[in-house]
């Protein structure tokens, strides 16, 4: 009787909910790749040396939605999500299709995990680099967040 390969109970993906990829003039000829499952939002660059990236859904602390007059000419926008991940602080879901719809489900399944996880926004203010207080960021951070 064979083992149980115990690496593949933790490898397991969850369903994608859904997956775009960077669009030039309304076309998806980009070699970066977005996908969102329930918990995580995935980014993946390259062609020939490629990075992954990704970042938990509760950590998101604000979603941004624009469209200039050239993407709302082809039909796309550029989400930016505000983290309290330290290596990805501020991520740009450049140019994607269908971007309201995306921008809905990204907020409502943000506002679940976080009620899910009992994460209040305020409480991740320290791990984004700002003070108990509020009043602003922690000395010496300045210059790592714009």
């Amino acid at each position: 009787m064979a083992k149980p390969d115990r690496l593949s109970q933790y490898a397991q993906v969850d369903e994608i909910l859904w997956k775009d990829r960077k669009r030039y003039l309304g076309l998806p000829i980009s070699f970066t790749r977005y996908s969102f499952d329930e918990n995580r939002f995935y980014l993946r660059k390259g062609f020939i040396n490629v990075s992954n990236d990704e970042i938990l859904l509760y950590r998101v602390l604000d979603l941004t939605l624009r469209r200039s007059l050239g993407q709302r000419i082809f039909g796309v926008g550029t989400i930016i999500l505000s983290t309290a991940d330290q290596t990805t602080p501020t991520l740009k879901i450049e140019s994607i299709k269908d971007c309201e719809k995306v921008y809905r489900a990204l907020s409502n399944i943000v506002e679940k995990e976080r009620n899910e996880k009992r994460v209040l926004g305020k409480e991740m203010f320290g791990a984004a680099g700002f003070d108990d207080i509020g009043s602003g960021f922690i000395e010496g951070l300045d210059g790592h967040f714009d």
